[in-house]
């Protein structure tokens, strides 16, 4: 168990890392437009693309890492009152249950769309640059899927050990 629960970790640390560089991607390719564009009077025709692929890819390649680092936003009003195994109990059952089996058909119909992308050779409609778009419904798909086996580790994490000792958790 301890093995896979690394296993999951790792493929969340490393698509955190692949979120770190489409940052740094997305910074380049706006300061390039923005020279393009305001120095040279040269818009370019993929920035708009690039911005909205980009941050959709990093926002879901991060999404794993974040739940792994427990880094989301959390409104716990009322678990805070609860005593650690109580709390454990209803983080596990919440994600091992009822968030990854969601996050897991999201990301199913996302490699769909991919796979179905990819074999029509479908486009951006409302761009004038056009660009394919399976690479970017792939990108999503590994997201959620991997969100929702991060999901499934934290939510076995918190009903082995609902107190929370991290235990089974690899560090970065």
């Amino acid at each position: 168990m301890k093995t896979l629960l690394s296993v999951i970790d790792r493929i969340s640390m490393i698509l955190g890392r692949v979120a770190e560089v489409v940052v740094v991607l997305l910074i380049a390719s706006m300061l390039y437009e923005v020279v393009a564009r305001y120095v040279f009077g040269a818009p370019t025709l993929w920035a708009f693309d690039i911005a909205y692929m980009s941050t959709g890819a990093l926002f879901v390649l991060g999404a794993a890492q974040a739940l792994r680092q427990d880094a989301h936003v959390r409104i716990d009003v009322l678990s805070t009152r609860f005593p650690p195994r109580v709390r454990g109990a209803i983080d596990g059952v919440a994600f091992l249950f009822v968030l990854c089996p969601i996050f897991g058909m999201l990301a199913k119909i996302a490699g769909q769309k991919a796979w179905r992308a990819f074999v029509t050779g479908e486009v951006e409609t409302v761009s004038p640059w056009a660009p394919l778009m399976w690479p970017f419904y792939s990108v999503l798909a590994i997201g959620l899927g991997a969100l929702a086996l991060q999901l499934a580790a934290e939510g076995l994490r918190n009903l082995i050990d609902p107190r929370r000792d991290d235990t089974f958790r690899l560090e970065a």
